[in-house]
């Protein structure tokens, strides 16, 4: 199977490319000696899975995108659009719905065999080295673990998965595997939020307290409510432009979503329906969660500890089944001890800023970053702590300047370097399944009007 770049096979083509040892000969001299234990050295600092990227690390690398609706038509322009600049080359695409995929192939000027509607077509081609799963969430981790068991590497789209045991299951799958996988909250990307993480662990504000976060919008005519295309549903041939492989997409075959008759609202406007997806927490509040986890726990994030959930369905009554107001706590205890505090309204786009609340000082949105404030009571202890940016001065509030992507790289940029070996993503599986745990847990105490807790030994949630 296809490793991370072209050149360097999973453990099916080392043995065809690599020469028996009494074949090989290498001159050995001073240069080659020093040569070599300097490769050793960087390659030190590498998981084990990267080594084999090491020496085809400038390679092109060749992707599949599975998945070219809307979000991932961004992504497969986006690609398209830097191929030159990083070496890189869409030769496959997936999507079950015939007039995207050939709108897709037009997109990457290939010809009509490098579309499929099964995306096991994708997983199969050798010649493909990573892919990024632009599908509804129900099918994400499926593909995803496939992919990354056929030796790929993966982006995938936010939300890591539809529930908490398939998170779990990904995880488990990129650790054995070892293959990069990126989950796709592009604001972890963002330099803000690890400046941020350096901050808290400097104690620049103390010991977290409590944090925030929101995305709300509103629109005239209700929020997910795509466009129809009139002609589309699994009625058509399969090669006329509107033919859907509807039992394909509800993927009923695999458990992945009830069986059912051809629904175009719940195709086009899949967001609505909690089969698959979870509403405005994983379309929206993933985006708020995955950052602030990053920022106040670091880079590998914490499982929750208990979830609250408030608001429902206030205004939207349009057959959905999702709410179009959500309101979440999230506490944590284990390794910092915390409460987020998520907002994502569908009918009012008036939200609350992102801010981080510490016992001595706070966070908050400034133009170069980060603006930090002082807690009065504790204004020594603040002083102290930042009298690199105070210099000296009686100041109740300085700036943490802080501005762009993290080494300049977006999200698909880091992606990109990680699969040649060159950086580590920014949203690993790690951060990726502990804020889906938590955004699970939120889902399902607001449909159940229940409180949720994390059992960590078992890794499962349960009603308190």
């Amino acid at each position: 199977m296809a490793g991370g770049c072209r050149g360097l096979r999973g453990a099916e083509g080392y043995g065809k490319m690599r020469p028996p040892m009494k074949e090989i000969r290498v001159k050995m001299n001073r240069r080659n000696i020093l040569k070599a234990a300097a490769a050793g050295a960087a390659a030190s600092f590498l998981p084990a899975s990267s080594w084999a990227r090491l020496s085809g690390a400038n390679e092109r690398v060749r992707i599949g995108v599975i998945g070219t609706g809307g979000m991932g038509t961004v992504h497969l322009r986006s690609l398209v659009g830097r191929a030159t600049a990083e070496n890189i080359e869409v030769v496959r695409v997936c999507d079950v719905y015939r007039r995207r995929l050939n709108n897709a192939v037009k997109v990457i000027g290939a010809s009509e065999s490098a579309g499929s509607i099964e995306h096991e077509r994708v997983l199969d081609d050798k010649g493909v080295d990573a892919v990024l799963i632009a599908t509804p969430d129900h099918w994400h981790t499926r593909i995803a673990n496939q992919a990354m068991e056929a030796g790929k590497d993966v982006y995938c789209e936010k939300p890591l998965s539809l529930t908490a045991e398939q998170a779990i299951e990904c995880r488990n799958v990129q650790r054995k595997t070892g293959r990069v996988l990126q989950v796709g909250p592009q604001g972890t990307s963002e330099e803000r939020w690890w400046a941020a993480g350096e901050a808290i662990k400097a104690g620049r504000i103390g010991p977290v307290v409590w944090s925030q976060g929101s995305y709300c919008r509103n629109s005239r005519e209700g929020q997910f409510n795509w466009t129809i295309d009139p002609d589309a549903g699994p009625q058509n041939a399969p090669a006329a432009e509107g033919y859907v492989d509807w039992d394909r997409w509800l993927g009923h075959a695999h458990g992945l979503a009830p069986k059912r008759s051809w629904d175009a609202d719940r195709f086009f406007r899949f967001r609505k329906y909690y089969d698959y997806n979870g509403g405005v927490a994983t379309d929206l509040m993933y985006h708020r969660l995955a950052p602030l986890t990053l920022a106040v726990a670091g880079p590998d994030g914490q499982y929750p500890f208990r979830v609250s959930a408030a608001g429902g369905l206030y205004v939207e009554n349009d057959g959905r089944d999702i709410g179009d107001t959500m309101i979440l706590t999230v506490d944590y205890r284990e390794p910092v001890a915390h409460t987020v505090v998520l907002i994502s309204v569908m009918i009012n786009d008036v939200g609350v800023p992102d801010v981080i609340r510490g016992q001595t000082g706070q966070m908050e949105p400034a133009a170069n970053g980060w603006k930090l404030t002082r807690q009065n009571t504790w204004k020594d202890r603040f002083a102290k702590a930042n009298e690199d940016l105070l210099k000296g001065e009686d100041k109740a509030s300085v700036e943490l300047a802080c501005r762009g992507d993290r080494g300049g790289r977006d999200h698909l940029n880091n992606w990109i370097d990680a699969i040649r070996g060159k950086s580590k993503v920014n949203c690993n599986i790690e951060l990726g399944c502990a804020t889906m745990v938590a955004i699970k847990m939120g889902v399902e105490a607001f449909r159940q009007n229940k409180t949720f807790m994390w059992d960590a030994k078992g890794e499962r949630m349960y009603t308190a």
